[in-house]
């Protein structure tokens, strides 16, 4: 073994498990990187694809990267035969990952699953490995290997736009049972598990796109719920956890009293101390470490973005999440290895275990069915009926003080739906409801309200407030915008309850009360799907029961807004 060559006793206990001849291929991928000091750190990159497929196999083949984050378009065959495509012209297999939470994070031409919020609603772990199931098998058929899932994350903080929909709500307890469950699935099927968002998000009502957020939890209060899910994670043999723009002050400042303000509230994606001795040393984390999408404000406000990637290697991530010009963030790397500000051994044990990921995904070795093969395992008639249960059981009744559940067109024909839209940080204006037509479909008459138009609820037999925002990258925060729903200030202090029969069914964020505590009956569904505003709809018919088991306090803590 030359003496540059680290060493790799790592690799053959928990996470990676590797055998003498996985052992044997990461050793030798990993001398065949040393005379080009560009491709081997070009491994420790992962690039976002967005867009058409077609543009991108000969970029990806020049850039050389570790592997790709897809966001998939709606041609099944066309994303197969790209990820096809890249894997047959790269010299080391390549990660493929993408987060499989469910909503309308699945794959739109598969089939649509609910989110961990509507999961958690449940509470059903068998469900949750049915439906993760559904997702990797799935997710393998188009050629991922590695999942940015599951969430950990407490929802305490309710305004937070960014955990919302995609945690397993507010209870430690609860989320450790399905976060638990869905590792388990994924790292069965083959797919590496990312536990994220280190060192824990749900706290602070902010977005790390938009800021560094803080967990403002004392040591103690960290361990008992943070530090508990992460533990249960390691324990399971994760394979890797994502490092986040999340400050932790309260240990930095318990292994440092002297740190200074700025390293107290540094992000654990720049931070030595969260990211290295808290969870590689501490936790006893031996798998990959991802940093979060490297160009989100939360680290692009702490220092200038190439700096950025620097400091994420630096700190202890072994791959870096997301570039905007990967051949300069590698001069950048380059250069700071030259002045020793980063050092050789730092990159080459991040390589190891890229590399020891890979193995143990076993992708140096993997074989691949036809496409037309793997077309079939999509939408297949067995995962649609786990589908249909998940979304069947999820809409929770949280109130209905006047009883106006079940709703026909005989006592409720004339309804008047108020909504902005399904909202979605990708689509510059709304996405229509399906729940409009559905409900035509079934002998009521509709009307949806047109914003700004004399507002007259006592002219229907119904009202119903419809909500469509899951979580929402860059939104800040999610609340009932009274003034953009009705769009006239006047008619924003207007209720229509007093008058007539009225509802809030949410599908997404599920804590509107608090902008509407007197608001007469509320559901929460969770999902914007289709699929999910079907199930909601049965429900208010009677088709179905409702759930009536929250995964988060929907009142908010507001006393009064059981009334």
């Amino acid at each position: 073994m030359t003496p540059d060559f680290p060493p790799m006793d790592h690799l053959s206990k928990a996470p990676f498990h590797l055998n003498a001849a996985s052992l044997e291929w990461v050793k030798n991928t990993y001398s065949s990187l040393q005379s080009d000091l560009d491709v081997k750190l070009a491994q420790l990159f992962i690039i976002g694809l967005h867009g058409p497929a077609h543009l991108w196999a000969d970029e990806i083949k020049r850039l050389r990267p570790g592997g790709v984050t897809r966001f998939f378009a709606s041609s099944a065959e066309e994303e197969m035969t790209l990820l096809d495509t890249l894997q047959d012209q790269a010299d080391i297999p390549m990660f493929v990952s993408a987060d499989l939470e469910g909503s309308r994070m699945s794959f739109t031409f598969g089939a649509q699953v609910p989110n961990p919020l509507a999961l958690a609603a449940v509470d059903d772990t068998d469900l949750t490995r049915r439906v993760y199931g559904v997702l990797a098998d799935e997710a393998l058929a188009v050629g991922a290997n590695w999942s940015f899932t599951p969430v950990v994350d407490i929802n305490a903080a309710f305004r937070s736009a960014i955990v919302a929909t995609r945690g397993f709500g507010s209870d430690p307890d609860r989320i450790a049972r399905h976060a638990m469950t869905q590792v388990d699935v994924l790292q069965d099927k083959g797919i590496a598990a990312c536990l994220k968002h280190w060192p824990g998000e749900g706290y602070d009502d902010r977005d790390q796109h938009l800021v560094t957020t803080v967990n403002p939890l004392s040591v103690e209060d960290w361990n008992a719920t943070f530090g508990r899910l992460y533990r249960d994670g390691i324990d399971r043999g994760v394979l890797s956890v994502m490092s986040a723009h999340i400050a932790l002050p309260a240990y930095v400042r318990a292994v440092k009293p002297d740190a200074s303000l700025e390293e107290a509230y540094c992000p654990a994606s720049l931070s030595p101390i969260l990211t290295q001795k808290l969870l590689r040393e501490e936790l006893g984390f031996n798998g990959l470490i991802i940093s979060d999408a490297s160009e989100m404000a939360g680290a692009t406000s702490v220092m200038d973005p190439r700096d950025a990637k620097v400091q994420m290697l630096r700190a202890g991530c072994d791959i870096v999440l997301f570039t905007g010009d990967m051949l300069a963030d590698i001069e950048a790397i380059k250069a700071a290895l030259a002045d020793g500000s980063l050092s050789h051994d730092r990159i080459n044990d991040a390589l190891i275990r890229v590399l020891g990921l890979k193995a143990a995904l076993k992708l140096h070795r993997a074989e691949r069915k036809p496409v037309a093969e793997r077309l079939k395992a999509l939408a297949t008639p067995e995962s649609l009926a786990i589908a249909d249960e998940a979304f069947a059981r999820a809409p929770t009744l949280v109130k209905d003080v006047n009883d106006l559940f079940p709703i026909t067109p005989e006592s409720h024909k004339r309804v008047l739906i108020l909504t902005t839209g399904i909202a979605s940080p990708i689509h510059p204006q709304p996405i229509p409801l399906a729940l409009p037509d559905m409900m035509r479909a079934r002998g009521f008459d509709v009307t949806v309200y047109e914003k700004g138009t004399p507002y007259a609820p006592e002219t229907f037999d119904l009202v119903l407030y419809v909500m469509a925002e899951e979580t929402l990258l860059t939104r800040s925060h999610i609340f009932l915008d009274w003034a953009r729903l009705m769009g006239d200030f006047r008619f924003s202090m207007k209720r229509s309850w007093p008058a007539t029969p009225t509802a809030l069914v949410s599908f997404g964020f599920p804590y509107y009360l608090y902008d509407a505590p007197r608001m007469p009956a509320v559901i929460n569904a969770y999902c914007t799907s289709d699929e999910m505003q079907k199930a909601a709809l049965d429900c208010m018919m009677g088709d179905r029961p409702f759930n009536r088991a929250s995964p988060v306090d929907p009142f908010c803590g507001q006393e009064d807004a059981v009334l």
